[in-house]
C-alpha cells in the first residue's frame, strides 16, 4: 500500500458513489512517523497532513512548511484548552472541537489574533463514555452555540466505535450536518474510508496505509 494506491481507491470509491474525487480531501496522518517517511510523501506532491498532538506538530511542521510550499496541516486529535493558542498558530483546521470551554477559548483567541483555522465539531456518534465529542442529542445546540461565537464551523467529525458498523455512524453524522447546513464531513480511516465516501465524506484520514506502521517514540 502507499499514497498512490490510496488515491486510486479514493477515485474508485468516488466513481461508485457518483461523486467527483476532487470533493474528497485525503488527510495523510503523519503522527508518530519518522521524518524521512513524511518527506517521502511530500516529495510525491501531497500537501495535506494530519497530526494528533500539538507538541509533535510544533516540532515537525514549521521547518517542513518552509521547505515544501502549499502544505496544510490539520489537528485531528484532542485539544486541551491550554494548547489552543499554539494550535491556532500551527494548524489550518481543527477537527476536534468537542466542548463549550474549548469553543469559548477559540473564539477569544480568534478575536485576539484576528484569524481562526477552519473548525470541525467532533460528534460522539457511539456515545462511548470514555471518548471525547458532543453527544448527538446535544449537537444542534452546540453547533448553534459555536456559530454564535462567530467561529468558522465548516463541518463535523466522528470516529465510529471499532466494534460497530461504521456506515451507521457515517449516516448519523451526515444527517446532523445536513439539518445544520454544514457541508464538511470528516469521517473514514484506513479500514472504512470507502464506506465513508459513499456517505458523503469530504475529509478522510489515512495513516499507516500511506506511511507504513507507526514507529513508537523512544521512552
Amino acid at each position: 500500500m502507499g499514497l498512490m494506491d490510496i488515491k486510486s481507491r479514493i477515485t474508485n470509491a468516488c466513481q461508485e458513489a457518483g461523486r467527483s474525487p476532487s470533493d474528497v480531501e485525503l488527510i495523510a496522518v503523519s503522527k508518530v512517523q519518522p521524518i524521512d517517511r513524511v518527506e517521502a510523501v511530500l516529495d510525491q506532491g501531497h500537501k495535506l497532513f494530519g497530526e494528533n498532538r500539538v507538541q509533535e506538530a510544533a516540532e515537525k511542521w514549521p521547518d517542513l512548511k518552509t521547505r515544501f510550499e502549499g502544505v496544510h496541516v490539520h489537528l485531528i486529535g484532542p485539544l486541551q484548552s491550554n494548547k489552543a493558542r499554539q494550535a491556532m498558530e500551527l494548524f489550518d483546521a481543527i477537527h476536534s472541537v468537542d466542548r463549550p470551554k474549548l469553543a469559548t477559548s477559540l473564539a477569544r483567541l480568534a478575536q485576539e489574533l484576528g484569524h481562526c483555522p477552519d473548525l470541525f465539531i467532533q460528534i460522539k456518534t457511539g456515545e462511548e463514555p470514555q471518548k471525547a465529542g458532543v453527544r448527538p442529542a446535544e449537537a444542534d445546540a452546540f453547533i448553534t452555540e459555536a456559530r454564535g461565537l462567530d467561529l468558522p464551523v465548516k463541518g463535523l467529525m466522528c470516529i465510529p466505535p471499532a466494534e460497530e458498523t461504521p456506515s451507521l455512524h457515517f449516516s448519523l453524522l451526515r444527517k446532523i450536518a445536513e439539518r445544520n447546513g454544514l457541508s464538511g464531513l470528516s469521517m473514514g480511516m484506513s479500514a472504512d474510508f470507502e464506506q465513508a465516501i459513499a456517505f458523503g465524506a469530504t475529509h478522510i484520514r489515512v495513516g499507516s496505509a500511506i506511511f507504513g506502521d507507526r514507529v513508537k517514540p523512544a521512552e
